[in-house]
């Protein structure tokens, strides 16, 4: 099992960390969109959940069904997102990228052990693989042990017992928390719901736990670390984010720079001022 320190190292109630959803390739064009990542990397973004684009997410609302579908249409598959992640992978000094791909649409047609082992070999840090079906879970699970692939689990808030059991024992990444039921973007942090469920996950695994789902905010980041997540994960906020600034011409890397300073509490930095340039955030 991979060392969980890997992901979000140091961070807790007083300094949560920071993970950041993306589809690859939106927005384009591609050297654009490496250049953001680089950029999150500069700014001291934690994790970036970088998925595999795949059409009609029923997990996902319209902001995020409408990102993925802008990168489908521009040609983004999974090949094409593995040779982002190995081409920008060697090139990001703090930021780990958990890989999310669809069972559907990407693992099962792969094969999961032939999948796992093109993530591993990419650069995967750690893999999310949504949707499989319970009886395709545990083989995953054996697949990437095998191959050396820490995996990221989840579980939702109202998750029974045995379901964030299951989570916490086999998480080997991170531990994804969803806060609540219901698509991305579709309702705000409920932080009385999580401190239970957040308290008994941390005595069941020493992986990192992350929130995410109703994240928005600075104050829903440090709201989640004060209820003792290592870290927040903010999808839809940010991609709205650059969705507007395709629509308004705006530059988006520019735009997502501001916003990820803005969730850190921090102004935006200029280069050369005084940032801890090994995690990018303010000392």
């Amino acid at each position: 099992m991979a060392e969980p320190h890997r992901f979000f190292p140091g961070r807790g109630a007083h300094d949560p960390g920071l993970a950041l959803f993306l589809n690859a390739g939106d927005p384009g064009p591609p050297d654009r969109f490496e250049e953001l990542l680089l950029m999150l990397d500069e700014s001291g973004v934690d994790c970036l959940e970088l998925a595999v684009p795949f059409p009609d997410s029923i997990t996902d609302g319209p902001v995020i069904r409408r990102s993925a579908r802008r990168a489908l249409d521009s040609g983004v598959d999974l090949a094409w997102t593995l040779d982002l992640l190995a081409r920008v992978r060697p090139r990001l000094r703090h930021t780990r990228v958990a890989l999310l791909a669809d069972w559907r649409y990407s693992v099962h047609p792969a094969g999961p052990r032939e999948f796992l082992a093109r993530a591993r070999d990419a650069g995967a840090d750690g893999v999310l693989v949504h949707g499989a079906p319970p009886r395709a879970r545990p083989g995953c699970l054996e697949a990437a042990a095998h191959l050396g692939q820490p995996m990221v689990t989840t579980c939702y808030a109202r998750s029974e017992p045995a379901v964030l059991e299951e989570a916490a024992r086999t998480a080997s990444a991170y531990l994804y928390l969803v806060a609540h039921y219901g698509r991305t973007g579709s309702a705000a942090l409920d932080p009385r719901s999580l401190e239970p469920v957040l308290s008994r996950l941390k005595k069941l695994t020493e992986a990192p736990v992350a929130v995410g789902f109703g994240v928005r905010t600075a104050a829903d980041v440090s709201a989640v670390g004060r209820l003792g997540a290592d870290a927040a994960v903010v999808g839809t906020a940010v991609v709205a984010r650059l969705e507007r600034a395709l629509l308004t011409g705006a530059d988006p890397v520019t735009e997502a720079r501001a916003c990820v300073a803005e969730l850190l509490g921090s102004a935006a930095e200029p280069p050369g001022s005084a940032t801890d340039t090994s995690t990018g955030r303010n000392p």
